[in-house]
């Protein structure tokens, strides 16, 4: 049986089902449409057509034998999203991973069973303002007020300790440095000289780490 299950093979389903196809991972893609299947159908593991809305027809897939369920339907069936959901959590389903579309979809998602509801439109506009807004934040993820971060460092700093950064009394973690040839998290900031090209993984207060990207 696949590890993974991907109901709704629209663009966002598709990118989802074929990125965890390339991580390894055994993929059954589920879709009403057998033309959006064959699209898939030769990169994942299995194929169902499947009215997810239908307990007889989620009861046949045995999804409470895969680890983790996406339900990726797209935006114009946000009531068959909502069922769906719903159906997989009344089925026992380990894992339920929803796609919103508003604050209210998402709501409603958690409300009927879904473990985990994601907004890719707004996580891919987040991430995009705030690189544009601070051009040193390759690429973070956010939690709240915390965010783990990919930043540029800064070229002020090159040939000068870490902990030049104050990363203590900015609240900031560093986690990992990044440079040609490989990854160093056995980090000591008091010894550790930030060259050129560095990247500096960091945890820390979103504020914090635009700080430290604005030293560019």
């Amino acid at each position: 049986m696949a590890e993974f299950a991907v109901i709704g093979l629209g663009r966002f389903g598709r990118a989802v089902a074929l990125n965890l196809v390339a991580h390894g991972q055994g993929v059954l893609a589920v879709d009403i449409d057998p033309e959006r299947l064959a699209r898939v159908a030769e990169e994942v593991d299995a194929t169902a057509v499947a009215d997810t809305t239908d307990e007889d027809a989620v009861d046949a897939l045995g999804l409470e034998r895969v680890a983790c369920t996406v339900v990726a339907i797209g935006s114009r069936a946000t009531e068959a999203s909502v069922l769906t959901t719903a159906i997989l959590a009344q089925k026992e389903v380990p894992r339920i991973v929803a796609r919103a579309f508003d604050e209210r979809h998402g709501r409603l998602l958690l409300a009927v069973g879904a473990h985990e509801v994601l907004n890719p439109e707004n996580e891919i506009g987040r991430r995009l303002a705030l690189h544009l807004a601070h051009p040193g934040i390759r690429d973070s993820i956010g939690a709240g007020r915390t965010t783990v971060a990919e930043v540029e460092a800064p070229e002020a700093l090159a040939g000068r300790l870490l902990a030049d950064l104050e990363p203590r009394r900015r609240g900031v973690t560093v986690l990992a440095l990044l440079r040609e040839g490989g990854a160093e998290t056995d980090l000591d900031p008091e010894t550790m000289t930030i060259e050129s090209g560095d990247r500096l993984v960091l945890l820390g207060p979103s504020e914090a780490l635009q700080e430290i990207a604005a030293l560019l």
